[in-house]
């Protein structure tokens, strides 16, 4: 009797008493379901973390080969920018010798056709001076109808020659 009358006794009784009857009621049942219930929406949840982090890991790589394909692409742009640049340049380079070769010709032929017609106008100058002398000296000394006659003659021969 001495050991019921120790609390440490009864504390025991009552927690076998709990125990009976948490078992009677199938508390241990109710415990272990909430435990697998728990364990399998964890389970899902890190099936599901998987999936997503699988489904993150082929869109990252599809942005990198997009990415590199951009990148190629921009590449390419400017390689082929570089080129037309280039070309228009060389055209325009072309067409620019073109037109300051035929501005050069021209005006080639300005200053030939200007050189040819002052030629032409200082013979003409030249070509009626001598004739005017050549009809102020005849005159002075040939009179009449041999003088007539060398002064047309000589006047027709003088503008032959000069021109």
């Amino acid at each position: 009797m001495h050991l019921l009358a120790d609390p440490e006794t009864w504390v025991a009784i009552a927690f076998i008493i709990l125990i009976g009857l948490f078992g009677y009621l199938g508390v241990h049942r109710m415990f272990l379901g909430a435990l697998d219930h728990r364990a399998e929406r964890i389970r899902s949840e890190l099936d599901e973390a998987k999936r997503l982090k699988e489904e993150a890991a082929k869109v990252l790589a599809e942005y990198k080969t997009r990415r590199a394909s951009a990148e190629r692409e921009a590449e390419d742009i400017v390689t082929s920018a570089k080129a037309e640049a280039e070309r228009i340049a060389a055209d325009a380079k072309a067409k620019m010798e073109d037109f300051v070769a035929r501005r050069t010709k021209a005006a080639e032929n300005k200053i030939a056709l200007a050189e040819a017609q002052a030629l032409a106008d200082v013979r003409a100058a030249a070509a009626d001076a001598a004739v005017q002398a050549a009809a102020t000296v005849l005159s002075k000394s040939v009179k009449g109808d041999l003088a007539d006659d060398l002064i047309a003659k000589g006047i027709t021969e003088v503008r032959q020659k000069l021109n």
